[in-house]
């Protein structure tokens, strides 16, 4: 009887304890990405409004995709922004454990993730399932609103923010006009002739280009100088 009462209040404690610290979590993530929806929205507005009368095809495009995704098309460019529902703890390995703000409490360590994708816009527009989009950059905020960015090249962060900058509006605004430069700077390759250089019939039947070209930015191509930067690290 005594071990099952010791197991109750260990269940109860962690209910009280992580439980909790873990829905505080997500109320922080969801709320921030309520905000990233307003940016896109608005962003979309006033660029398009900077743009005028000029070919219509290359205007912003916000979708609200539903409580968790959200979407803006930028000229052939679709950025996918997306919220997981979970929260995540790092993984042992991860450098954000070397931080002091996590070793002086574990707990900082459990975060909500914002998770921003980069997909060519004919890959919907056509519904080419088999298209590749990318992981860009991931937005970590934990139960204190503290945020760090893990992302390709310059959307890398220093960890050292971790603990000392909580997540707002400017810094949002500055994550998203960051990835959308990023994503225009980041040019569809050719993919290498031994990829494609043979089709059967049927391919061409269904189209060669839909079929048989797996399309995405890159594409064939290793990410040896875009690697994931934590650290700001300079492009080589």
């Amino acid at each position: 009887m005594e071990n099952q009462e010791e197991k109750k209040q260990l269940i109860i404690g962690t209910l009280k304890e992580k439980s909790v610290l873990k829905q505080k979590v997500f109320d922080n993530a969801f709320s921030s990405f309520c905000i990233l929806k307003d940016i896109l929205k608005t962003l979309s507005k006033d660029v398009n409004g900077s743009l005028g009368s000029i070919d219509q095809r290359i205007k912003l495009e916000y979708t609200d995709r539903s409580s968790f995704d959200a979407q803006i098309k930028v000229a052939g460019d679709i950025l996918l922004f997306s919220m997981h529902s979970n929260i995540f703890q790092f993984d042992r390995e991860h450098p954000a454990w070397k931080t002091s703000y996590i070793q002086k409490n574990k707990y900082n360590a459990y975060s909500g993730i914002i998770n921003i994708y980069n997909f060519l816009a004919d890959s919907f527009k056509y519904s080419r399932m088999d298209d590749l989009g990318y992981l860009i950059a991931r937005i970590f905020i934990n139960h204190e609103n503290q945020y760090f960015v893990e992302g390709k090249r310059q959307m890398g962060m220093l960890f050292s923010n971790y603990g000392n900058e909580e997540i707002n509006k400017k810094s949002l605004q500055i994550i998203i006009e960051t990835a959308i430069q990023y994503s225009l700077e980041f040019d569809l390759l050719v993919p290498p002739y031994d990829t494609v250089k043979i089709a059967t019939v049927g391919q061409v039947e269904a189209k060669i280009q839909h079929s048989r070209i797996i399309t995405g930015k890159r594409l064939g191509f290793q990410f040896n100088s875009d690697d994931v930067l934590i650290d700001n690290s300079k492009e080589t």
